[in-house]
C-alpha cells in the first residue's frame, strides 16, 4: 500500500500538501469541531499547522492525510504522528470530522485503517489515543478499535485520558 494515499469504504486519504489548507481552515474555525482540540484556530495559526505536519512527512514518512468523501468533499484530517506525553515519545492516532459528517461511524472506520497502519505497516510497537475528558465520542471510538484505557494524565494544560493499541 502506498503511503501517501488510501481509501477505506466510504473515504480518501490524500497525504498533506498546501492546498488542502482552505478545508483545514474551514475545519479549525468550527467552534464544535474545535472544542476537543484545543479551541479554535485562526487562518494564520493553521497555515504554521499545516506546515508542522507537512514536515513531520518528510522527517518520519507518515503523518497526517487530509480526508474526503466519496465525492471529492473535504470531509476532515487523520493520522499519525509523533506526540511527547508525560516526557515519552509516543505514536498518536488522530481524526477530526466536519461536523456534518459526525454519528456516521467515519472517525471509527479511520481509525481502524490507521491503527493497522500503524501496528502492522509501520510495525510501531504501540499507538495511542489521547482524548480530552469529557470527549465521550471519542473514547468510544477508540474502544471499538481495540485500544485500552491506560491512564489518566495532563497534556498542556488538559486533563486527558490515554488509550494504547498494542500488536
Amino acid at each position: 500500500m502506498h503511503m501517501d494515499q488510501f481509501s477505506t469504504e466510504r473515504l480518501t486519504a490524500e497525504r498533506l500538501r498546501e492546498d488542502h489548507l482552505a478545508g483545514f481552515v474551514d475545519l479549525h474555525l468550527d467552534v464544535e469541531v474545535s472544542r476537543y482540540l484545543g479551541g479554535v484556530r485562526s487562518p494564520e495559526v493553521t497555515k504554521t499547522y499545516l506546515a508542522v505536519n507537512m514536515e513531520h512527512w518528510d522527517r518520519h514518512g507518515f503523518g497526517l492525510w487530509a480526508l474526503r468523501t466519496r465525492d471529492g468533499a473535504f470531509a476532515g484530517r487523520a493520522g499519525l504522528r509523533h506526540i511527547l506525553v508525560d516526557g515519552t515519545d509516543e505514536i498518536e492516532i488522530a481524526y477530526t470530522f466536519r461536523r456534518g459528517l459526525w454519528g456516521q461511524g467515519l472517525a471509527s472506520e479511520i481509525a481502524t485503517v490507521l491503527t493497522d497502519i500503524g501496528l502492522s505497516q509501520l510495525e510501531l510497537p504501540s499507538l495511542i489515543g489521547l482524548v480530552l475528558v469529557g470527549n465521550g465520542a471519542s473514547c468510544r471510538v477508540l474502544e471499538k478499535s481495540n485500544y485500552l484505557l491506560e491512564k489518566s494524565t495532563t497534556h498542556r494544560g488538559e486533563d486527558v485520558v490515554i488509550y494504547r493499541a498494542r500488536v
